[in-house]
């Protein structure tokens, strides 16, 4: 039995999510359903994280257990070859230790978020980014964000469906800049809850449309409390950009 690490690129648009699901296709499902036409076995393909439907990843870590002897480039060549009617592509293979795990080794996430601030809609990135068509303010966004860096309860900006533990998360980064048309946010922490980075976008470009006053998200963190979200971005602009490992 080998362990390998999978380093996988997909667009979310046409899929629930990540986890496999009774109503609809899935990331997960794809690849194990391509694995077991390689390999004749039925496996478990166990990612770093488990992104909502339309949520895309440019880098999503995960790991599979496959008795059949393969090379790195065989199994990555086959996947991508088995997978090619989905926006899913296996990036990189390696093989890894046996107690690695994707989620549970994992030390941090990063997550990138895309607005296309311009008056005219997308038509190559429709999907892709979330347009809002009014000039946002980035550096008030970026005052907004600097409250929400470090330890705090996030139950404001966590779903009413999340199913941590704990509220309370250490957010290492938060910080949004100007490229060009676009609008990036990156957030940046060992761990996630439910819908946290899209409602702090969300939160964020009331800011930037002058709706909110920087001082707003402090108040609406500080309430702890779900009612006092403003605005959850939607899934189309947000990206998962790696998982860090030591």
């Amino acid at each position: 039995m080998t362990r390998w690490k999978l380093t996988v690129e997909y667009d979310g648009q046409p899929f629930m999510g990540w986890q496999r699901q009774d109503h609809g296709p899935s990331v997960q499902q794809s690849l194990e359903e391509a694995i077991q036409s390689m390999t004749g076995e039925l496996t478990a393909v166990h990612a770093a994280g488990r992104t909502d439907a339309g949520v895309h990843a440019l880098a999503m870590s995960a790991h599979v257990d496959i008795e059949k002897p393969l090379t790195e480039h065989r199994l990555r060549e086959g996947i991508n070859a088995l997978v090619r009617t989905h926006p899913i592509s296996v990036i990189a293979v390696e093989e890894v230790a046996d107690d690695w795990h994707a989620r549970f080794s994992c030390l941090g996430r990063k997550y990138l978020y895309r607005i296309l601030n311009r008056r005219a809609p997308p038509a190559l990135d429709r999907g892709r980014v979330w347009h809002i068509a009014v000039p946002l303010d980035a550096e008030a966004m970026a005052e907004g964000a600097a409250f929400l860096i470090g330890r705090h309860d996030f139950t404001t900006f966590r779903s009413a469906h999340c199913q941590s533990d704990s509220p309370v998360k250490t957010l290492d980064q938060l910080t949004v800049t100007r490229t060009g048309e676009e609008i990036h946010i990156e957030a940046a922490a060992r761990s996630f809850l439910h819908h946290q980075v899209r409602s702090m976008v969300g939160c964020l470009a009331l800011v930037g449309r002058g709706q909110w006053q920087p001082s707003d998200i402090k108040r609406a963190l500080e309430a702890r409390e779900r009612a006092e979200l403003g605005l959850n971005a939607p899934p189309d602009g947000l990206y998962f950009v790696e998982a860090k490992y030591g």
